[in-house]
């Protein structure tokens, strides 16, 4: 067995916020007798975008307060203190680096352009001799269990479905043990509100889909709720399209997005569930969903930045407009469409949309309008709680006819409410908060 290093390793958090099969964490409790943690609260995350819009307001700031809360308990469990801050990476973690002596500091890899700015600012404000141990851990099929190179993931889903399925397997659950106490050390950070991030605090609105707090905690009771108490599970192909109420569909994705729970547990979760009680389309579709999540990923490890262009991974040469009318119409439920209207206004007051009504309302947005698609995916950005860099990118590129749809199918919204808001319910629902 290999004998651990005395030196404290510094775990950086990042969007993995959780302890049960954290990769990142192992590593370094395996390595290290002592470990701290930090997260950093990034000051430009909560900045004006180029496209006008916070890059996250209040709705995944809350969440992600409560995440970031639930995780320093947890932690705390381990041994392990959680240093929060506010102010940005390359300023807080060479501060811990030169108060705890760390040599070692152990994050999970993120591969987009902000997220390799920010960590290559730190390199540069820290001595040669630090380590960066970094680990790919969001994924449901690890990189190198996929059979293929990132150049080689295919432009089509299907075709990385059907390789992935037939040639790869998901690991094991990665189980932590405690790290030593480290005595008498002193942690005076906490973590911030949302007046401290400059965002105005708010009630969860009575009608939410997603009424549910942040963190590794509640994330465990909603899998344990959705599959085992009420086994929801076994219904979800068949719900999942739904617009009303909060168990349609497993709402997972915004603990998914902060990685304050795994692919990997979810997916063992379902194959114990299939083995408890029974197997279906349903347990298969939901583990579908999560090969997608994935495949987002991949194709933003394949084409990097082009995720963020204009003319998307085909390069394609629309002409789009920027018509700052037709898009606050858009953002406040103003538009020829009331179905559209109706999920905007959703999204406005709850931070939450219907996989069905994000599909509408991006291609009424990109094909109807005729208006850069990227606006609508920086508005998704700051407003949704489940916001995820790699799926927002990628189905707001499919959508729009710049990604991975080889049909570039346009939505007829007024087919779809008819089809998936038969009654008008959900219209009739979120309409009525235009009048108040």
């Amino acid at each position: 067995m290999q004998k651990k290093q005395e030196n404290i390793a510094l775990v950086w958090f990042r969007n993995d916020l959780r302890v049960q099969d954290n990769l990142v964490l192992n590593k370094a409790i395996t390595n290290h007798k002592h470990v701290i943690a930090c997260y950093c609260f990034d000051p430009k995350h909560y900045e004006i975008s180029r496209f006008g819009f916070k890059k996250t307001d209040r709705f995944r700031a809350k969440f992600l307060i409560e995440t970031v809360e639930n995780l320093k308990a947890n932690l705390k469990s381990l041994n392990i203190e959680l240093f929060v801050f506010t102010n940005a990476p390359y300023q807080s973690i060479p501060n811990l680096i030169d108060i705890f002596k760390i040599k070692s500091i152990y994050l999970q890899s993120e591969w987009t352009a902000e997220e390799i700015e920010t960590l290559n600012s730190i390199k540069k404000s820290v001595a040669d001799n630090i380590a960066f141990n970094e680990y790919y851990d969001q994924f449901l099929y690890h990189p190198n269990d996929i059979g293929m190179s990132f150049l080689e993931i295919p432009q089509v889903f299907t075709n990385f479905r059907k390789k992935i399925e037939t040639y790869s397997r998901v690991r094991p659950v990665v189980e932590n043990p405690s790290a030593d106490q480290i005595n008498a050390i002193e942690n005076t950070t906490q973590v911030p509100t949302l007046e401290d991030l400059k965002l105005e605090p708010f009630n969860t609105h009575p009608q939410s889909a997603f009424p549910f707090k942040g963190g590794e905690t509640y994330a465990t009771k909603r899998l344990n709720d959705y599959f085992f108490e009420s086994k929801k599970l076994g219904f979800y192909k068949k719900t999942r399209n739904g617009l009303i109420g909060t168990d349609f569909s497993s709402k997972f994705s915004p603990w998914l997005a902060n990685g304050s729970i795994s692919a990997r547990i979810i997916y063992w979760n379902v194959k114990q569930f299939e083995k408890l009680y029974f197997k279906n389309q349903s347990t298969y579709w939901l583990i579908f969903e999560l090969i997608w999540r994935d495949y987002f990923k991949y194709i933003s490890l394949k084409h990097k930045n082009h995720i963020f262009k204009v003319g998307g991974i085909l390069n394609k040469n629309y002409h789009w407009k920027t018509d700052n009318d037709e898009v606050l119409k858009w953002i406040n439920g103003e538009t020829k469409s009331s179905f559209v209207n109706a999920n905007m206004i959703e999204l406005k007051k709850t931070g939450w949309m219907s996989n069905r009504g994000r599909q509408n309302v991006a291609s009424f947005f990109a094909k109807d309008l005729m208006i850069d698609w990227r606006i609508g995916a920086a508005y998704f950005e700051a407003m949704l709680i489940d916001y995820d860099v790699h799926s927002n990118y990628g189905n707001w590129m499919y959508v729009s006819g710049v990604g991975n749809d080889p049909r570039n199918r346009k939505f007829n919204v007024d087919l779809q409410a008819e089809r998936y808001d038969t009654t008008g319910k959900f219209q009739k629902l979120w309409l009525q908060e235009t009048l108040f």
